[in-house]
């Protein structure tokens, strides 16, 4: 499900509390199937030991400049030879300050100024030293060398304070490490995506919804992220965390989802409506909670707007992506539906087999035919369509 199996990944450690994640972070890349390499400055080695890393990461660690062990004694030339990346976490303000610069005084800030690989950086530091002005030129200055920085957060941190600084969490760094070696199918395109359920209120404390968990559409929004895509994503109720680097708009009913959907879809290349959106709402929310009564209770219902068909109704609308969730008949409503709609592509699922579940089972459809996309998680998934889109659309 990653790109990251086979690949070599320098990870560099430099001074500062947060170094006690770089263990996870080695741990979630060998299981990955990464060859993981680890570097540690001086000050580094005062918050965890090499003999940890090294027994993480199954090499040995370096540190010195002048490791004799290293071929032709170049320690700062030998170790970036070959890799696919290198990732500096934690990044002390001392050490961007130095990459900034093309300072090499020690063996870690010596190799990433004579490496040949993408370099990525996760800063830690306390949140005054984040806010510095000195610490923001240097980063604005690496992002425009082709750094890739990595948060911060805004948190606790160890000194007491909370605020920006807090350096991610290992799975999150590793995310965004595989998103870098993603395909960047998506580059330069906006891609608008609904996901989750939508909530249609009955009274004050009880409403219409479904079991969506809204975890496909989540992993399509990561997937088009990944791919480079300039992503927003309207989601209905969810327990879930957005990705990172895209924008979220949350959202409770079908109209809420309709008029956010609206207002940003002149904007869109891409229109992908992965949402549950619920296909009725009460005619009339009580303002109040209904008291239970003897006897039945009639709920008068009223359509709700179909988000999908107003998209792909417009005189220029993006390339619109429709999602069919069934119960029987799959391919028969699937294929009535994107006719319907007249949608370029339309992904299929049986619903008891993916709403709530870690992995699904998708079918596409498009003028070309059907395509099958066997059992797999969800990013993979996702990842799947992402290409099939990419595939589809216009080339300039």
């Amino acid at each position: 499900m990653t790109e990251l199996k086979g690949k070599r990944i320098l990870l560099g450690l430099s001074g500062g509390i947060a170094a006690y994640k770089a263990a996870e972070l080695t741990r979630l890349l060998t299981r990955a199937g990464a060859d993981v390499r680890v570097v540690m400055t001086e000050a580094a080695c005062r918050f965890i030991t090499p003999v940890t890393m090294q027994a993480l990461s199954g090499n040995p660690v370096h540190t010195d400049l002048w490791d004799a062990g290293v071929p032709n004694n170049m320690a700062h030339i030998e170790l970036s030879r070959g890799c696919d990346a290198i990732v500096i976490a934690p990044a002390s303000a001392d050490f961007l300050a130095k990459l900034a610069l093309g300072l090499c005084n020690d063996l870690l800030s010596t190799l990433c100024l004579a490496r040949e690989c993408p370099l990525l950086a996760a800063p830690a530091m306390n949140l005054q030293m984040w806010a510095n002005p000195a610490t923001q030129r240097n980063l604005a200055q690496l992002r425009a060398d082709g750094v890739a920085v990595l948060g911060p957060a805004s948190g606790d941190q160890a000194c007491g304070e909370t605020g920006m600084g807090r350096m991610l969490e290992a799975e999150e760094i590793f995310e965004e490490l595989d998103a870098s070696f993603q395909p960047k199918l998506l580059a330069g395109k906006r891609v608008l995506i609904t996901a989750g359920p939508t909530f249609e209120p009955i009274d004050t404390v009880r409403g219409i919804t479904n079991t969506s968990s809204g975890k496909m559409g989540y992993a399509v929004a990561r997937a088009a992220r990944d791919a480079g895509a300039a992503v927003t994503l309207v989601s209905g109720p969810t327990a879930l965390a957005a990705p990172r680097g895209l924008e979220r708009i949350n959202v409770s009913s079908a109209q809420a989802m309709y008029d956010a959907v609206m207002a940003r879809v002149a904007k869109a290349d891409v229109f992908i409506g992965v949402a549950a959106v619920a296909d009725y709402r009460p005619t009339l929310a009580k303002s109040r909670k209904m008291k239970k009564g003897p006897g039945a209770v009639r709920l008068d219902l009223q359509p709700n707007p179909d988000i999908l068909g107003a998209v792909a109704a417009r005189k220029r609308p993006p390339f619109c992506v429709g999602f069919a969730a069934e119960t029987e008949n799959l391919e028969a409503y699937a294929t009535a539906k994107r006719k319907r709609k007249k949608l370029p592509l339309l992904a299929a699922n049986l619903a008891q087999h993916a709403f709530g579940a870690e992995d699904n089972q998708l079918i596409l459809f498009d003028d070309q035919g059907r395509h099958e996309l066997p059992r797999a998680p969800k990013l993979a998934l996702a990842r799947a369509l992402v290409a099939h889109v990419a595939g589809l659309l216009p080339k300039k």
